[in-house]
């Protein structure tokens, strides 16, 4: 275990008290040199009080008397004794012979007293070669200066007290640090045990051991903390006991469910997968990558970006390994997670295909004999006379009927194969409205229905597949024909917006309502006698629907009994 704890703690402290006592002691001897300098001016002053009145009497006797009284007071007193007159002259000093002294007029504190001020200076002295503490009063006579007089004290002598003086004050703070480094010592270890007890302790349980305590024999806070901790750890083992259950319970539930389960957090990274998702996409080990890297598929992916960026649920056919599945994705707002689920459709796909095939095989092995059927009948309603030409157009009737059927069903075939492939191009409506009313118009004229074409002057042209809007409008007419008896059938076309409306209404019989839901479900039959009277097949409407579906349009149906019905097709007029 590293001290790395200890050693902050208890450097920092140790760094903290040397700063503290370095910044101390460095204000102290500046404050002690200070106030002991002000002292020292102090009792210079105090002597020049006393002495004040023996130097005016000495201004007006012979020099010789105030030379001998200084030189013999100076080493008395400990100081240095100069006095000059009102010209700076010196007259007496304790240290040296006035007569080799300059004039001290210009000396800072003589200057100053001179003019009537006591000075004070620290500088070095010209006439004795050493720096020196300088207190100098004014001489006044009568309210006159006549002179100074001037108190000097050698700095060497007040520097070499306080050196022993800062001696002494830094061997007793050296002393105060090492007990207090002790102490700290102590105290750091007393903080740091602890400490490095709970992180080891933590790094256990981190480890997964829940099983890891901290002693209880530390005091006050620590053994609190302690009690906190070993609680957070039993707490932490129940609850890993108990996710781990439920962990294994989710991946039971998961394995158990028909359907493949991804989920895919903000990073587009999959976080969690079941068997049944990992089988459909081959991939052993997909948990933490990217989605895409796992589910190769253009579909997929646009369905998962389109659900994440609309925050929203969508649903899709896409094909996986060759596999087609039904796939829905909802988006999980709290955590920006996507869940995304899939169904396999690829027995129903294949059963689809098996039944389209089996349609087709069969419509392709039915138009044969029945054309050849259609032509025996027509060859013999020359020869066959009386009641027996009765049964010959039943006969004949039944076969255009089941030749209907077969052409239709050939022709959903072909749709759902092609997969709502359309060939498209910009289509005149209005023109192929009219081409396919034309063909119907004998028809029309031998019931006595009129066929009306409205529209509006300047109808777009619509984007789409000719031959399949075709195939829409002649279904729709076809069956609007059947369904009337007398009246008319019109069809409306008009622009409604963005998108291209066709309207055709008819004046027959009319739908009931229970049956609405259902008309366009293959083989659906309203009126089964007159189907079978009118030769319809149940399969027209269901080709409409698909050609809208194709389109991207809607359908829709309005009828009442008696007053006739209107077919409603609404589809995108620019749609490529």
């Amino acid at each position: 275990m590293k001290n790395t704890l200890f050693l902050r703690i208890y450097g920092g402290f140790c760094l903290i008290i040397a700063a503290a006592a370095a910044v101390i002691l460095l204000f102290s001897f500046k404050a002690i040199r200070s106030a002991y300098l002000d002292d020292q001016a102090a009792h210079l002053g105090n002597l020049a009080e006393i002495l004040k009145p023996r130097s005016l009497a000495g201004l007006g006797e012979k020099p010789e008397a105030l030379e001998a009284f200084v030189r013999d007071l100076g080493p008395g007193i400990h100081a240095r004794i100069t006095v000059v007159d009102s010209s700076g002259a010196v007259l007496a000093d304790s240290e040296e012979a006035p007569g080799r002294m300059e004039s001290h007029q210009y000396r800072p504190e003589v200057f100053l007293s001179l003019k009537g001020e006591t000075a004070r200076t620290v500088r070095r002295s010209s006439t004795v070669k050493a720096d020196m503490l300088y207190m100098s009063f004014p001489l006044i006579e009568e309210g006159k200066v006549v002179g100074a007089l001037r108190l000097s004290r050698f700095m060497k002598d007040i520097d070499g007290l306080l050196a022993r003086l800062r001696r002494r004050i830094v061997g007793t703070a050296l002393a105060v640090m090492a007990v207090v480094f002790l102490v700290m010592l102590l105290f750091s270890r007393s903080i740091s045990g602890p400490v490095r007890e709970f992180i080891t302790a933590s790094r256990k349980v981190a480890g997964g051991d829940f099983e890891a305590k901290i002693s209880l024999r530390h005091n006050g806070e620590f053994e609190d903390f302690a009690r906190s901790f070993n609680t957070m750890t039993a707490d932490l083992r129940s609850m890993f006991l108990a996710s781990a259950e439920r962990r294994e319970e989710l991946d039971s539930i998961l394995s158990s469910i028909q359907d493949g389960l991804l989920v895919i957090d903000r990073d587009d990274r999959i976080v969690l997968i079941n068997e049944k998702f990992r089988s459909a996409v081959a991939d052993p080990s997909p948990e933490g990558r990217y989605y895409w890297e796992v589910v190769r598929g253009t579909r997929f992916t646009e369905l998962v970006r389109r659900v994440k960026e609309g925050r929203t649920k969508a649903s899709d056919e896409v094909v996986l390994k060759d596999r087609s599945f039904l796939c829905a994705a909802a988006f999980l707002p709290s955590r920006e997670r996507v869940i995304v689920t899939i169904h396999d459709l690829s027995e129903i796909r294949d059963a689809e295909r098996m039944k389209k095939d089996l349609v087709l095989n069969a419509s392709h092995e039915l138009r044969t004999p029945l054309t050849a059927i259609k032509g025996f009948v027509e060859a013999l309603e020359d020869r066959v006379q009386g009641e027996d030409k009765g049964y010959l157009e039943i006969i004949g009737r039944n076969t255009d009927r089941m030749i209907g059927i077969v052409q239709d069903l050939m022709t959903l075939a072909e749709m759902e194969d092609r997969g709502g492939k359309l060939e498209c191009s910009n289509v005149d409506i209005k023109a192929l409205a009219g081409s396919v009313l034309a063909l119907f118009a004998a028809r029309a004229e031998a019931k006595g229905i009129r066929l009306e074409l409205k529209s509006d002057p300047a109808i777009p042209p619509v984007r789409g597949d000719a031959f399949k809007l075709e195939q829409m409008l002649v279904n729709l007419v076809d069956n609007a024909l059947k369904a009337t008896d007398k009246g008319a059938v019109t069809v409306s076309l008009s622009a409604q917006g963005e998108d291209f409306l066709v309207e055709v209404r008819d004046t027959g019989i009319g739908i009931p309502e229970d049956h609405l839901p259902h008309i366009f479900e293959r083989f659906y039959v309203v009126d089964k006698s007159r189907s079978r009277k009118l030769g319809g097949t149940g399969l027209g409407l269901s080709i409409v629907k698909h050609v809208v579906k194709e389109h991207g349009g809607r359908i829709g149906v309005s009828s009442r009994l008696g007053e006739g019905s209107v077919f409603t097709v609404l589809i995108p007029a620019g749609r490529a």
